[in-house]
């Protein structure tokens, strides 16, 4: 029996997917996972990060649909929290990225983490 393709994605959702892995944190992270599900302690430990700033990368990776989690108890009643990795494919291709960009949403442009119409001050310079 022939598999059938996964749909493609569509423009924003791959935006999504290329920015979550165009870090390399987010990158070992996944990596690590990709050996086993584990949990935010001892992943933070494994690769050397703090918990708040692996926090960060765990929520963006979900996000994008990369990871998922799921909270448990441990034996002595402690919540957990543990990732693993979704399994994923992109092939990208002229065609593909031809493709999504007919769905891409309204960019507007700015930084991320930017409200529209603001941009970082250059270095020095004098705060408005």
């Amino acid at each position: 029996m022939a598999r059938t393709p996964a749909p493609a994605p569509s423009g924003d959702e791959l935006l999504k997917v290329l920015a979550a892995l165009g870090n390399p944190h987010r990158l070992r992270i996944v990596a690590a996972l990709h050996q086993g599900r584990n949990y935010v302690s001892r992943l933070a430990r494994e690769i050397g990060m703090s918990r708040p700033l692996l926090h960060m990368h765990l929520q963006r990776l979900e996000a994008a649909g990369l990871i998922t989690g799921s909270l448990e108890l441990s034996e002595d009643g402690k919540a957990m929290k543990f990732y693993e990795v979704v399994s994923f494919r992109y092939e990208l291709t002229p065609e593909l990225i031809t493709e999504v960009a007919r769905t891409l949403g309204d960019g507007d442009g700015e930084p991320e983490g930017e409200p529209p119409g603001r941009t970082r001050p250059a270095p020095g310079s004098p705060r408005r």
